[in-house]
C-alpha cells in the first residue's frame, strides 16, 4: 500500500506536469504576468501583496467563495474538505501504522470514514442537482462524456472505500469492495491529464493574480471603460439606454430554464 501511494503520487504530479506542457497553462501564466506589470498604474507593495494573499486563500482557497449558486458552493465545500480528510487519513494509516499490531489511534478511522462520507455526500449532490442543466440542455441524466472522469473516480473511490470498509471480514465482498475501491483511485489519479485535478494547483495562483492586477490598475489587459461610468454612458449609442438603470433585473435568470 506504501508503494501503491508513492505511484499515485507520481502519477498526480506527472499528470500536471504533461497537462501544463499540453496546454501551456505555466506559459500563459508568466506572460500574461508580465504584460499585466507593464500595464500596472502604480506599485503594489510586499505587505499589500500579502494581503491579497491572504485574501484569496480566505475567499477563493478555504470557502470557495468565487461560486456564486449557494448549492454549488456547499457541495464543492464538502467535496473539498473530504477529499482533504480523506487522503490526509488515508497516508498517515498507511505510513504511520502499517506495523502489524500497531493500533492506531480511534480518531484516524473516524476522521477517514468522515472524509469519504463528505466526499461523497457533496459528489452525489453535485451529479444528481448540480451537474448540468439537463432539463434545459435536452441531455438525458445518465449522459456520461470524457469530461465525467473527475467526478466518477471521486465518488467510485469514495463510495467503494465505505462499502469495503463496512464489509471487511465478510471474505469475497470486501475483497470485492477493496478492488472497486483500487480502481476507482487509480483512475481518479491516473487521468489527471484528461481531467479537471489539475486545475487545483491554477486556481489560487490565477485568482491571485487577478486580485494583484485590479490593485496596480493592469486589469487583467482588459478595458477598465465600463457603462457605470457617466460620461461613457451619456456616450452610448442608444437613447433608450442612457438612462436606463445599472441593475437590469434578472433577465433570462428570472423563471428556470425548463422549455426544452
Amino acid at each position: 500500500m506504501q508503494a501503491y501511494v508513492v505511484l499515485m503520487v507520481i502519477l498526480v504530479a506527472g499528470g500536471t506536469i504533461f497537462d501544463m506542457i499540453h496546454k501551456k497553462n505555466a506559459k500563459y501564466f508568466f506572460e500574461n504576468a508580465k504584460k499585466a506589470q507593464k500595464n500596472a498604474s502604480r506599485s503594489v507593495g510586499g505587505g499589500e501583496k500579502l494581503g491579497l494573499m491572504v485574501k484569496t486563500v480566505g475567499k477563493e482557497v478555504l470557502t470557495a467563495g468565487e461560486f456564486a449558486n449557494a448549492q454549488r458552493r456547499i457541495s464543492h465545500l464538502f467535496m473539498m474538505y473530504g477529499f482533504i480528510v480523506f487522503v490526509i487519513t488515508s497516508a498517515i494509516l498507511i505510513f504511520a501504522y502499517s506495523a502489524p499490531g500497531t493500533q492506531a489511534p480511534t480518531l484516524l478511522p473516524l476522521l477517514w470514514h468522515l472524509g469519504a462520507l463528505s466526499l461523497a455526500f457533496g459528489g452525489y449532490w453535485f451529479w444528481f442537482a448540480i451537474r448540468v442543466d439537463l432539463s434545459s440542455e435536452g441531455r438525458p441524466l445518465f449522459a456520461v462524456s470524457r469530461a465525467d472522469i473527475f467526478i466518477l473516480s471521486l465518488l467510485a473511490m469514495s463510495t467503494f472505500a465505505l462499502l469495503w470498509s463496512f464489509t471487511q471480514g465478510l471474505g469475497a465482498l470486501g475483497w470485492l469492495f477493496f478492488a472497486l475501491f483500487i480502481a476507482g483511485t487509480t483512475t481518479l489519479f491516473a487521468t489527471v491529464y484528461w481531467s479537471k485535478f489539475a486545475h487545483m494547483f491554477f486556481k489560487p495562483a490565477a485568482a491571485y493574480q487577478k486580485r494583484l492586477t485590479r490593485a496596480d490598475g493592469s486589469a487583467e489587459n482588459l478595458p477598465t471603460i465600463t457603462r457605470d461610468d457617466p460620461a461613457q454612458q451619456q456616450r452610448h449609442s442608444l437613447e433608450l439606454l442612457r438612462n436606463a438603470p445599472m441593475d437590469m433585473g434578472l433577465g433570462i435568470k428570472r423563471e428556470a430554464p425548463n422549455h426544452y
